[in-house]
C-alpha cells in the first residue's frame, strides 16, 4: 500500500483535467495502486459534478449552496474499498512503451543510475525519463531548480525524506537536497518528471552542472 500520496491540490487538477499529461500519467499510476487517493478523487469527483448542477440550476450562488452540497456528498455513499493495486497488464505506461521495462535500451549515465528518456513522447518542455537504480546503489546528492515529480514503479529507495515503494510518489524541488539509495534486492526503478534540470550538490559531481540539460 502507498506510503506517500499527492497532495490535494494535485488531485484536484487532475479531477479538473489540467495537469500535463505526463503528470497525469504519474497521477493514474499512483491511483491505480492507491484506494486512499481513489477514494478522495471520487468524492473531488462528486462534489464537481454537485457544483456543476448547481450552476446549471441556478444563474446566481445562493446563500446555502455550499450547505446543500456538503449535505449532498454527506448523502453519497462511501466509496468502496478497492483493491490496493491493479493487473500490472492495465498499466497506461507498459502500452505506452510497447515493452517490458526491463527490456528497454537502458543508457547508463553514472555508475550505478541508468535512464531512459520518454520526453519526445509528450507535448510541452517537461523532462519525462525512467531512472534505474541498482540494487544497493546511490544516486548522486542532487537538489533541483525547479520541481520533479517522481512514482516509483519497481523496488524502492530510500533518502533523508523516508522510504518510498512501489507505487509511492513524491515532488521535490529546490528545498530538497537527497541522496537516494535503493534498498538491496530488486533494483528501483522511477518515473519522473521534471520542468528544470537537477542540480548536483555532491564535492566532485557538482563539476557535471554544466553538462546537464
Amino acid at each position: 500500500m502507498s506510503t506517500h500520496h499527492p497532495d490535494e491540490v494535485l488531485l484536484m487538477e487532475y479531477s479538473a483535467g489540467t495537469l500535463s499529461e505526463p503528470m497525469a500519467l504519474c497521477m493514474r499510476m499512483h491511483l491505480d495502486r492507491c484506494s486512499q487517493c481513489r477514494g478522495q478523487l471520487d468524492m473531488l469527483n462528486s462534489l464537481g459534478a454537485i457544483m456543476l448542477d448547481h450552476s446549471q440550476q441556478a444563474s446566481r450562488v445562493s446563500d446555502d449552496l455550499f450547505d446543500n452540497i456538503v449535505a449532498q456528498i454527506d448523502s453519497e455513499p462511501a466509496p468502496r474499498e478497492a483493491e490496493t493495486e491493479k493487473p500490472s497488464h492495465d498499466s497506461p505506461l507498459e502500452r505506452l512503451l510497447g515493452s517490458d521495462l526491463q527490456e528497454l535500451p537502458w543508457k547508463r549515465q553514472l555508475a550505478d543510475v541508468s535512464v531512459y528518456d520518454l520526453s519526445d513522447r509528450f507535448p510541452g518542455d517537461e523532462r519525462v525519463t525512467l531512472q534505474k537504480l541498482c540494487a544497493g546503489g546511490r544516486a548522486p546528492s542532487h537538489s533541483h531548480h525547479g520541481s520533479e515529480a517522481t512514482l516509483v514503479l519497481t523496488g524502492a529507495f530510500a533518502d533523508a525524506n523516508g522510504v518510498f515503494s512501489k507505487g509511492d510518489f513524491v515532488i521535490l524541488d529546490h528545498h530538497h537536497d537527497h541522496q537516494p539509495v535503493a534498498l538491496h534486492g530488486e533494483d528501483c526503478i522511477t518515473l519522473s518528471v521534471m520542468d528544470a534540470p537537477v542540480k548536483l550538490t555532491g564535492r566532485l559531481t557538482r563539476l557535471l552542472n554544466p553538462f546537464i540539460r
